[in-house]
């Protein structure tokens, strides 16, 4: 059963119509690299699966049901749209990491907040208890209800921090537990994002040309975490320049040019067979520039 299917997206800014009507499918547990130059709407297509821009038109399902319906994009409040970017993680370029907080704050921060907003709505669920019972009730209700409380953020604590350390370990940092962005070279605070978008269990992980902003001695160590990812399962979307790390690691490749799929397949269709002149210009391309 497809897992993840978008239908004919659309987003324009201004004039300028930047994807034009993109359609893709993906599997559980499948990697999808996305190649193509710059312009041609591969960061855009992230940013509106990701919630992060709106798109024009277009629907999106996620393991059979609808998520996202453009045309009723004003019924949805921005309430519901925080809640839908969850299902989605984003591994940004630029790794934007929190330079005030501690590898372990960055990683924990995310869940955290959502803990927190959890507790506000069942102290709330609370009250609104106490207030219906009968009013001699009310105290030994309220000391009961404190408990149950401090139970579920000492367990939040726990589980939180559980969950963060094996992610400090699965990506290889846990000895920087403590130490802070400035602190690391831009493959770790690479990793150190990688990680805390795992933090919130995400349907999807997206990464945006993940080793652009690294020097080449730094890039395999951050595409060997994502690489690592795979074996977990774990369903992605990667935007990449890293022609050799798309022809080996994922399951579907598509080219992008000038706001459409120009091209799509396995890896050995695209690399080895590019039906399309623009693919086969941008592969030599690709080709040139790395000799």
């Amino acid at each position: 059963m497809t897992f993840l299917e978008l239908k004919n997206y659309r987003k324009k800014f201004g004039e300028n119509e930047v994807l034009k009507g993109i359609s893709l499918s993906l599997e559980k547990g499948e990697v999808l690299a996305v190649i193509g130059s710059s312009g041609g709407g591969k960061t855009t297509l992230l940013r509106c699966l990701n919630f992060l821009e709106m798109p024009d038109e277009g629907e999106l399902y996620l393991g059979g049901e609808k998520l996202f319906d453009a045309a009723d994009k004003k019924q949805y409040s921005d309430a519901a749209i925080r809640e839908k970017r969850l299902h989605f993680g984003l591994v940004f370029q630029q790794f934007n990491l929190f330079p005030q907080y501690t590898v372990f704050r960055n990683i924990t921060l995310a869940q955290t907040l959502l803990a927190k907003q959890d507790l506000r709505h069942k102290k709330a669920l609370f009250a609104a208890q106490r207030r219906a019972a009968p009013k001699e009730e009310r105290k030994k209700l309220k000391a009961q209800q404190k408990r149950v409380l401090d139970e579920i953020r000492s367990n939040q604590k726990k589980n939180i921090e559980e969950k963060a350390e094996g992610l400090l370990e699965r990506v290889g940092l846990s000895e920087k537990r403590n130490a802070y962005p400035y602190e690391l070279s831009g493959g770790q605070q690479q990793r150190v994002a990688i990680a805390r978008a795992l933090a919130l269990s995400p349907d999807i992980l997206c990464f945006d040309e993940p080793t652009s902003a690294l020097d080449p001695e730094l890039t395999g160590e951050v595409l060997k975490v994502i690489k690592g990812l795979k074996s977990s399962d774990s369903t992605m979307i990667v935007v990449t320049h890293e022609m050799e790390f798309a022809k080996n690691v994922a399951d579907h490749v598509i080219f992008m040019a000038d706001g459409v799929i120009e091209e799509e397949g396995t890896p050995a269709e695209v690399f080895d067979s590019p039906k399309s002149e623009k693919t086969r210009a941008f592969l030599r391309r690709s080709l040139e520039e790395n000799f």
